[in-house]
Order: C-alpha cells, then sequence, then structure tokens
C-alpha cells in the first residue's frame, strides 16, 4: 500500500477556517490521498462530524469528490472531462495572476474570445473594469462572470451544451462568428507539446476552438505549470500558431526556452 504524506503546512487545521475554505482544503486533501474519512475530517478541521457529513455532501453534488459510506473518494477524471468546478479548484493562485496578466492584454476596443477553460474565467473575472470590450466565447460561465460588467459586450457562441464543462459545442454556433474580427483569443489546454502544440482531452472542445484559432489574429495561450509536457487526444493549435503564452514560475525552464527559441513570447508570472 502506497503511504502518502500531506503536507500540514498546506493544510492547517483550524476550528477558524471557513466554510469555503474548509470545504477547498477538503478538497485538496482528498485529491492528494484519494480519500478520507468523515472521522479524519473532523479531527483535523476540529468541527462536528455533522458538519463534515454536510460538506462532503456539498462538495459531491458540485462533484469535487465522490460520496461513500463513511467518507469520500476523489472524483474520477477518467471520462477526460473534468468538471470545471473542480478544475477551478486547481492551481487557483497561478491561474488567477496569469488570468490578471491576460485581461492586461485586453485593449478597450478590442474584440476577444475566451474559451471555456478555467484560466480564461479567471481573465474574465479581471476584465470587469474595461470598456467598449467584445468577449467572444462557447462558456456559461465566461457569460456569467461578465453579467455584472455593462461595459463588456458578450456574444455567445452556440451549439449542443456540454453539462460537465458549461459549454457549447459543435459547429453550429460558427458562421455567425466568421464575420467579426477577433484581435485576440485565449485559449487554455489540458497541455502543450512540442509537437503536439496545445491539445484537449475533449475531441468536441478541440473540434470548436481549432477554427476560432484560426479566425484570431493573435493566439495567446493561458496555461499553468501542470500543463507543460502534457499531451491530449486532440490538437487544436500547433506553435507555429501561438504568439505568446502565459505562464506561472513553475514552467519547465528547458521547455520554455525551446517554444521560445520557437518564436513565441513566454510571459511568466
Amino acid at each position: 500500500m502506497k503511504v502518502i504524506e500531506i503536507d500540514q503546512k498546506q493544510i492547517e487545521p483550524s476550528p477558524d477556517l471557513f466554510l469555503a475554505e474548509r470545504r477547498r482544503a477538503i478538497v485538496e486533501l482528498v485529491q492528494q490521498q484519494g480519500r478520507a474519512a468523515v472521522s479524519e475530517l473532523s479531527q483535523r478541521f476540529a468541527v462536528s462530524e455533522v458538519t463534515i457529513r454536510a460538506d462532503l455532501q456539498a462538495l459531491a453534488e458540485q462533484k469535487l469528490l465522490v460520496r461513500t459510506h463513511g467518507g469520500a473518494v476523489r472524483a474520477s477524471s477518467d471520462s477526460g472531462d473534468l468538471a470545471l468546478a473542480l478544475r477551478r479548484q486547481q492551481q487557483v493562485k497561478e491561474k488567477s495572476r496569469i488570468g490578471q496578466a491576460g485581461a492586461g492584454r485586453i485593449a478597450d476596443g478590442d474584440a476577444v474570445f475566451l474559451d471555456s477553460s478555467s484560466t480564461s474565467l479567471a481573465i474574465a473575472h479581471h476584465l470587469k473594469q474595461h470598456r467598449y470590450v467584445t468577449v467572444v466565447t462557447n462558456s456559461l460561465e465566461v457569460v456569467h462572470e461578465l453579467f455584472d460588467a455593462p461595459a463588456v459586450d458578450v456574444v455567445l457562441v452556440g451549439g449542443v451544451l456540454q453539462r460537465e464543462t458549461a459549454s457549447f459545442v459543435g459547429a453550429q454556433g460558427l458562421d455567425d462568428i466568421r464575420t467579426l474580427n477577433l484581435q485576440k483569443g485565449f485559449f487554455g489546454a489540458h497541455g502543450i507539446d512540442l509537437t503536439a502544440g496545445l491539445t484537449d482531452v475533449s475531441p468536441d472542445e478541440a473540434a470548436v476552438k481549432r477554427p476560432l484559432a484560426a479566425m484570431c489574429r493573435q493566439v495567446i495561450a493561458v496555461l499553468d505549470a501542470t500543463k507543460w509536457g502534457r499531451v491530449g487526444v486532440a490538437s487544436f493549435a500547433g506553435l507555429d500558431q501561438l504568439a505568446v503564452i502565459i505562464t506561472d514560475a513553475g514552467a519547465p525552464a528547458e521547455m520554455v526556452a525551446q517554444v521560445r527559441a520557437a518564436g513565441v513570447e513566454v510571459i511568466t508570472v
């Protein structure tokens, strides 16, 4: 049996943890260990077992973990499409910095595409003070994020609803988008590879991203460090199509150097 030690500094038991913070810490612990018992979580976070059971039920309803008798286990990602709610819990600080940097490259008056990745959602969060910006997206989460940004026009790409990622896929909505001049497109990815370029685990998502990347004058990849060297089942943009990659300081230095040598600007935040 493999024993996984949890960094006690990373997940600090405290009776004063706010509800959201405790639940996020529970998800992180279950992700690291693979499973956790109600009694273990009750002791770790210094709350009652009744409270922990309520936490686990709420997290299971969000598909962040799977409820079991006496505890919970890690949510399976074998199907390829990892639920957006779970992806939003991963590399939160890095994605926020990447999102802020991405939003900083959008000028007032720009028309841009934001895909359904959690990193593009972070860009939307930092866009609310912009003016006269048009955001084209296939993501319901991005639409919701920009609902209270009256100076940002939002164009939703239609198609077939993919519930796990809260996005639309399919070619049905692309014809109308072709009439727009998209200055920049921001794309998250399952991974980036020197040969395969940007890839996705969902062929349906890749089929939407591929023509949209071709429509954008400038393709900007927004990737945290965990995406470097990974390859998904479907490619949607080659390295030769990329103008910029925004990533965090944990990106592998050797691969970053190779990508820069290929003519792509890499920004670390």
